[in-house]
């Protein structure tokens, strides 16, 4: 008996080749599919998405002034045209007054650019460590400036006049949206199973209130920002004010990296005016930015922004990479509204540990969606959703007075 044979001496078995069969599951395969034509679909409605949210974004806003006219017994309509007729008077009489005189100390500041950067070189070339950039000043020349931005005239006023129709668009979109706002509210309700029509007035109520009063703080601090750079200017008899002061308030809107741009524009103003004036600048508006995170922002933001610093910081470079300067506004709403939706929608992250406050909110959740179902049984989609907003506008009212909130601090990320 050879080797290569069986003990009962039969033949050795031959093996055919070996076939793998590979399976794709229908459904997942779908679910990419869809995934992949959405992202794409999103990415070409980027702009229409943004004028949305633009628009959502101007109805949190004004909705406080709205209802302050409703409780005062005028109507909606009335009450939103009031509104709406305030803003444009306002805009108005801003662009008219700063403008022209904007655009005539943004041409003196062009024409005073060469001595202004001579000046600046020639006091850095006093120090070892600045000369370098002494050096680079100098190679710089305002025709080259000039010969790029007219190069790009075309680029920069197409892109104006987008921004400008987006931005129209998004205001006359907002004005339908609260104009239409029961019949949308209901339509959104119809689609939403009835037992989490409570959870979704809560949600609808707490994005109002994040982004009407990061909007609305976010007005204020650059308003407060501009004016007191104007203010500091004209007491140290620095020309072009107005225009330092506009741009400096208009660079406090970025978080973190706004204060080195409305400082440093004060400072580069001051610097006509010698050491002493720049110093009594550079230490004022450093006085000013820590009052404005020590006091100005907790006290006019609220609880409208409760984000750690970590969340603000990869927020903000999240937004930057994204979608840039847009991405950077809205950064910190956006992160509030998903830290506010987990809270809301009760998901549990890992590792977290049930609390007994936790108990306690699930139970007033379940009271909450049985007096709504008591309430709003056999009514259409409208009336049930004015009871859900009505009964969740009563517990939020409840969860932050006074007595409710205590002294927390608030974290608004030094905004």
């Amino acid at each position: 008996m050879t080797a290569n044979q069986g003990s009962s001496g039969s033949p050795p078995k031959q093996y055919g080749p070996r076939v793998i069969r590979l399976e794709f599951p229908a459904g997942p395969i779908l679910a990419l599919l869809l995934l992949v034509a959405g992202l794409w679909l999103f990415s070409r409605l980027l702009p229409v998405a943004l004028a949305l949210v633009a628009a959502l974004i101007i109805v949190g806003t004004v909705s406080p002034a709205v209802r302050w006219c409703e409780l005062r017994s005028v109507r909606r309509g009335v009450g939103i045209a009031l509104v709406f007729a305030a803003l444009a008077v306002v805009s108005v009489l801003v662009i008219t007054m700063t403008i022209p005189s904007l655009m005539v100390q943004a041409a003196s500041l062009l024409d005073q650019e060469p001595v202004l950067r001579a000046s600046l070189a020639q006091r850095l070339a006093g120090s070892h460590l600045t000369l370098p950039l002494a050096e680079l000043l100098r190679k710089v020349h305002s025709g080259d400036l000039a010969r790029f931005a007219a190069s790009n005239a075309l680029e920069y006023s197409t892109r104006a006049i987008a921004i400008v129709a987006y931005v129209l668009s998004a205001v006359i979109l907002a004005l339908y949206i609260m104009i239409d706002r029961d019949r949308l509210r209901g339509g959104l309700f119809l689609v939403v199973p009835r037992s989490h029509h409570i959870r979704l007035s809560r949600v609808m109520l707490n994005l109002e209130t994040i982004v009407g009063g990061y909007i609305r703080g976010q007005v204020i601090t650059s308003l407060f920002m501009a004016v007191f750079v104007f203010v500091l200017l004209k007491c140290c008899n620095i020309d072009n004010a107005l225009a330092i002061a506009v741009f400096a308030g208009a660079a406090d809107v970025l978080p973190y990296i706004g204060a080195f741009f409305s400082v440093g524009a004060a400072v580069a103003a001051a610097l006509s005016g010698g050491p002493a004036v720049v110093g009594v600048v550079l230490v004022l508006m450093l006085i000013y930015k820590e009052f404005e995170s020590a006091v100005l922002v907790p006290r006019i933001y609220g609880r409208a922004l409760r984000l750690p610093s970590s969340v603000i910081l990869i927020s903000l470079l999240a937004g930057s990479v994204l979608l840039g300067v847009a991405g950077t506004l809205l950064a910190l709403p956006v992160a509030a509204a998903l830290l506010m939706l987990v809270e809301e929608l009760r998901v549990e992250l890992p590792g977290q540990q049930e609390q007994a406050e936790d108990v306690e909110v699930r139970e007033r959740d379940d009271r909450g969606e049985a007096e709504y179902e008591r309430r709003a049984e056999g009514m259409p989609a409208e009336q049930a959703a004015a009871i859900a907003v009505e009964i969740s506008t009563d517990r939020h009212n409840e969860e932050n007075s006074p007595t409710a909130a205590g002294d927390q601090p608030v974290n608004a990320g030094n905004i």
